[in-house]
């Protein structure tokens, strides 16, 4: 079952969201608007961290090949096992 979330709000931010809500508004209800809010702050948070990801990604990307080093896959396994194994103990 999901949880709910009870927020009261009074005096000029109460005015705010019932201009906003009912007849007048563009929403239906307060919750459907705070609703809306959170989800637009969710989406604003994700997209800051996939732009985030991309900028930290960029240099490697826009790398020419010449930048790139050739690695035999078996000495990175064996490296990596090899890590694995330093911190296991």
């Amino acid at each position: 079952m999901a949880e709910g979330v009870n927020v009261r709000f009074s005096g000029e931010l109460q005015r705010f969201i019932l201009a906003r809500t009912g007849d007048s508004g563009v929403y239906a209800s307060a919750s459907e608007y705070i609703r809306d809010l959170v989800r637009r702050d969710y989406e604003r948070e994700e997209q800051r961290k996939w732009l985030w990801l991309r900028h930290e990604l960029k240099a490697g990307v826009e790398a020419s090949e010449s930048e790139f080093e050739t690695i035999a896959i078996d000495s990175l396994i064996g490296e990596a096992r090899s890590r694995s194994a330093k911190r296991g103990s």
